[in-house]
């Protein structure tokens, strides 16, 4: 994904994430996702507000290191990944379950 290409949101939003903490996020209007590692801020908030139907008000990402894991002797590491919280405006909300 290069700058300023247009991409298919399908493509930049990999699934929504829900846990308890997230849940009770919920509720200050914030909802986290997977995305694609290469998109930018900008990206993640037209594909959730074309995905939607909401506003998005402000979008913070943070990239997840893999963790190293052992079997046997072999040692190897789980995938990185992108996460995003992003923050909607007041009286808007996505139903995820």
């Amino acid at each position: 994904m290069a700058r300023g290409e247009e991409v298919d949101a399908s493509t930049i939003i990999r699934n929504p994430i829900i846990t308890e903490k997230l849940a009770e996020m919920a509720g200050d209007r914030k909802y986290a996702f997977v995305v694609a590692k290469s998109a930018n801020k900008i990206q993640i908030k037209k594909a959730v507000s074309e995905m939607f139907k909401v506003s998005v008000v402000n979008v913070n990402t943070i990239t997840m290191h893999g963790k190293k894991k052992r079997v046997r002797y072999r040692v190897g590491r789980r995938p990185d990944r992108k996460k995003a919280i992003v923050t909607l405006k007041e009286g808007d909300k996505i139903e995820l379950t």
